[in-house]
Formats: structure tokens, sequence, C-alpha cells
């Protein structure tokens, strides 16, 4: 775990605490209930992106963005539960040096990613109900390359920031990381010397990649809501409404979650209450985006019944 040099020693390894305080039949329970989520998670996100490429009905901006948020959604869990899931089999497990910046360079990326993409599909539901006559000008096949391109690379741009803002601290005998994945805040605490400036960064970046995004979000449907108000019909304000309320839960959910753990003020953090908020947005979160926001679409459900060969639902 810790390799000496004269005068010093630094850490090489570092060792999950993950759920290593709950006996082996508890951690078998969530070993078997964590990895049916994750293969729920999986699937759902493949067959979404399938029978959007697939159903030439759904080749629109607002089907593109959801592919490309599973995706995002599909390599933000492979980063994190596999590792977790084998944490649950054996308590002791290890990470490198390496491997721990890498994965905190990934789930940072990809998460973040997923931040600015739920941005692009609020503003897209706004064009979409508030310029309806524009809406094909306004959110075109550029403008969609350009927002997910610009949500990568923020992701990237921003994760490049923290890893390097955490690793580039020494830790010295501490190697123990009270999480079950590589976090800022747990490496943090486990450095040995003063992390006030990389605090800074992470809440300044943190502050970055949630406020804004909510901003918009909030602002975009502050918007759609008094737009829908004004439809005289009442089924075509229903109409409306259904178009954005999965998008809304799943916007809600995944900013409430990530906020709670990352705004928050160091004094009032719990590590054992960020672990558990962390559980969700790392495995609740990706499920309920094929689930909640896709498979309960009517146009998702009638175009995989076509692709199954059955009757589409609705006519």
């Amino acid at each position: 775990m810790l390799m000496s040099q004269p005068n010093c020693t630094f850490v090489t390894k570092f060792l999950f605490a993950g759920f290593s305080t709950f006996g082996w039949q508890h951690r078998l329970v969530f070993f078997v209930v964590f990895l049916m989520l994750y293969l729920v998670t999986l699937s759902g996100n493949v067959i979404i992106v399938t029978i959007i490429h697939l159903d030439r009905h759904l080749h629109t901006p607002m089907y593109f963005f959801l592919s490309i948020l599973s995706i995002s959604d599909t390599c933000y869990t492979v980063v994190i539960i596999p590792r977790m899931l084998y944490g649950l089999l054996n308590p002791q497990q290890t990470i490198s040096f390496q491997d721990c910046a890498t994965q905190l360079f990934f789930y940072l990326t990809f998460g973040i990613n997923n931040c600015f993409l739920l941005m692009a599909m609020g503003y897209d539901r706004y064009v979409a109900i508030c310029n309806p006559l524009r809406y094909s000008v306004i959110i075109g096949k550029r403008a969609c390359n350009h927002l997910v391109l610009g949500s990568l690379g923020i992701g990237l741009s921003m994760a490049i920031v923290q890893v390097t803002s955490v690793f580039s601290l020494p830790f010295c005998d501490a190697f123990v990381i009270p999480h079950f994945f590589c976090d800022v805040r747990p490496l943090l605490k486990l450095a040995c010397t003063n992390t006030t400036v990389s605090e800074i960064i992470n809440f300044v970046v943190s502050v970055f990649v949630l406020i804004l995004p909510m901003g918009v979000v909030f602002i975009s449907y502050v918007l759609i809501i008094s737009t829908i108000l004004k439809i005289a019909s009442k089924e075509g304000r229903k109409k409306a409404f259904a178009t954005c309320t999965s998008h809304l839960t799943v916007v809600i959910i995944h900013y409430g979650c990530t906020s709670i753990i990352y705004l928050q003020p160091k004094s009032q953090s719990f590590l054992g209450q960020d672990r558990l908020i962390s559980v969700t947005y790392t495995v609740i979160t990706p499920l309920l985006n094929p689930l909640v926001y896709s498979l309960r679409n009517k146009e998702v459900k009638d175009a995989l019944c076509k692709a199954l060969g059955k009757k589409p639902i609705s006519s």
C-alpha cells in the first residue's frame, strides 16, 4: 500500500472501505440486487439506442439526445458498478493510484456530460413547445451535434481540472477510502496536506456544472409551463405535459442527489450519508432513464413493438 523513500512515504494503492461494515449476508443481498439493477440498466439503454437507430420515426433531436444520454449512462455505470459489485464479494478490494485517478476521471467526465445533456434536452423541450414553428431551424442537426460535443467537452475539461487538483496532492499514510469508488471528497480527506485550494476548485466546478444546467432547465420549464397553460385544449395541455414529465423526473433526482453531496459545506458532509446518496445516482438514476424517460414513452414502445413484429400499441 505504501512506498517509502528517504524522509517520505507515499501511497501506491488505496483500499475501498465500501460496504465492509456489513455482514456477508447483507453484502450478498446487495450484490444480487445491484447486479439485477445493473443488468436492467444496460439492457434498457441498449434497447433504447438500438430502437432509436432502427426506427426512422425516432430520428428527431429529442430522441437523438436520448440515445446519447443512454450511451453516456452506460459508460458512467461501467466505470463504477462492476468494481463495486466485485467489492461486495471481496471487502479487501484495492485499487492502484493510477487506476483510481483513471476511474475518477471517467466518472467525472460522464457525470458532468450527463448534467449538460439533460440541460440540452430541457432546452429542446422549451423550443419544441414555446417555438414550435421555428423548432426545425433552431434545433437542427448541426445544433444537436454542437450541444452534444459541447457537453462532452465540458465534461472532459472539468474532469481534468478536478483530477489534477486532487492527485497533485500528497497521500502519505492514510490509504483507506471510506467509499465504494474513487470520488473527490473522500480522496481529499486522505491527503496529508492542506486541501483548501483543491476544495475551492471542487466547489467552483460543482457550482458551474450543477447550478448552470439547473438554472437553464428551471427557466426553460417556467416558460414551458407558462406556454402550456395558455393552450385552450385540455387534450393539448395533457399531451404537452406528457412530453416533459419524464425528463423533469430524471432531472430532479439527478441534480438533487449530486447537489446534496457536492454543494453541501464540508462541515455538514457525512461519508455514510454520501455513500447512500451515491448509490442512488450511480445505480438508481441511470436505471430511471430507460425505464421512466423512454420505455414509458408511447413512440418508443410502438417502435419496440414494430421491431418485434407486433402490432403497435397506438393506432
